[in-house]
């Protein structure tokens, strides 16, 4: 064998060498994971596998974000309109009881609402609190009603029987609110198994579909 032979032999005997070395630290990992897991199954003795009950776990759709914090905000800004000083005598009906309506409600739903042909989904009781008080439960009860998709709601405003000089202080106040909150379509004095002059059936917008 000639000199330039041996010389091209240096390269392949790097390689096998190389090659060696590699294959011996993989065996000695081997043996390292091999020493670990005996020495696992050593600390914690025998176990039973867990038998397949052929479950399959499905992934169930995440519900849809709640706009919380606009909600919030708007609850917030329905508080602050409300007047104490709206006027609202004038948009009252006094047909078969006191009703209210707006424009483009037909005028057969206070009627309806007085017949009780809408069930009472939820409902507010005001009667007792001071006049700050129950504005701020009534935007914001109002608010969570339509929000919960509750279209038929009964206030409890009291008769006034127990304020100064037995006049119904809540009770013109609260019609006032109904009539400026544009959640508000209709409401009807409540039949006397309902509260009587105590409290309104108010109909509610449907609630908006989020976009």
């Amino acid at each position: 064998m000639k000199l330039n032979d041996l010389k091209a032999l240096g390269p392949v005997k790097e390689a096998l060498a190389r090659a060696a070395r590699e294959a011996a630290e993989r065996r000695a990992e081997a043996a390292r994971q091999e020493r670990e897991r005996h020495l696992f199954q050593r600390s914690v003795g025998e176990v039973t596998p867990l038998r397949d009950g052929g479950r399959v776990v499905l992934a169930r759709p995440r519900p849809a974000p709640l706009p919380r914090q606009r909600e919030l905000d708007e609850a917030a800004a329905l508080r602050q309109a409300l007047s104490d000083e709206f006027d609202v005598e004038s948009l009252l009906e006094t047909d078969e009881g006191l009703s209210f309506r707006r424009r483009h409600v037909g005028a057969d739903v206070p009627r309806r609402l007085r017949r009780g042909q809408w069930a009472i989904q939820s409902q507010i009781d005001l009667h007792g609190l001071r006049r700050d008080e129950a504005r701020e439960q009534l935007g914001a009860f109002l608010h969570e009603a339509q929000a919960a998709g509750h279209r038929c709601i009964r206030v409890v405003h009291g008769k006034g029987l127990g304020s100064p000089g037995r006049t119904p202080v809540l009770k013109g106040k609260v019609r006032a609110w109904l009539v400026q909150n544009q959640l508000v379509q209709a409401f009807v004095q409540a039949r006397a198994s309902e509260g009587g002059h105590g409290a309104l059936v108010v109909l509610l917008a449907p609630r908006t579909q989020e976009t």
